[in-house]
């Protein structure tokens, strides 16, 4: 399950489609940018030139960046998950803390995750110590504030 890095078919499809626009949209418009910028004469004071080359060097480094990881990246559709009643790659995961102060997480791929909408990514201290629990089973997670006791309330499939 953990071989390579794990990603949702919609968090690759979100991975292709920014590849794409880079590719397609942006470094075309960014090339056409500085090709007019270098007809107008001296490069070394002409801002359009010089900021047209550095964001030309910026969308490379991220093309470079999101093909390597789409590369490396391993599709798992949580949709065909066949053992539903333990925490894995895709559910999702009601937990509450000691104080029943309650939380919903979805275990994604690193390259998706987001904290701020509960999307949590699968190599997160978290999400390791969720692994493989059941719904009420108790994990313990060391934060930097200290160690914070979870308890699996429901686990969730699409």
């Amino acid at each position: 399950m953990t071989d390579g890095n794990p990603i949702t078919p919609a968090g690759m499809a979100t991975m292709r489609a920014r590849y794409d626009h880079l590719l397609h949209t942006e470094r075309p418009q960014m090339v056409e940018v500085v090709r007019w910028a270098a007809g107008n004469g001296d490069r070394s004071e002409n801002g359009d030139y010089l900021y047209g080359r550095k964001r030309l060097r910026e969308i490379d480094r991220e093309l470079a960046h999101l093909a390597k990881r789409m590369a490396a990246a391993r599709v798992i559709d949580p949709a065909r998950q066949t053992e539903r009643d333990k925490v894995l790659f895709g559910c999702t995961v009601e937990i509450a803390d000691d104080d029943d102060n309650r939380r919903t997480i979805t275990l994604v791929g690193d390259d998706e995750q987001d904290a701020a909408s509960g999307l949590i990514g699968w190599s997160a201290p978290i999400a390791r110590a969720l692994r493989g629990a059941r719904a009420g089973d108790v994990r313990s997670v060391r934060l930097p504030a200290g160690e914070k006791n979870w308890e699996i309330m429901a686990i969730t499939w699409p």
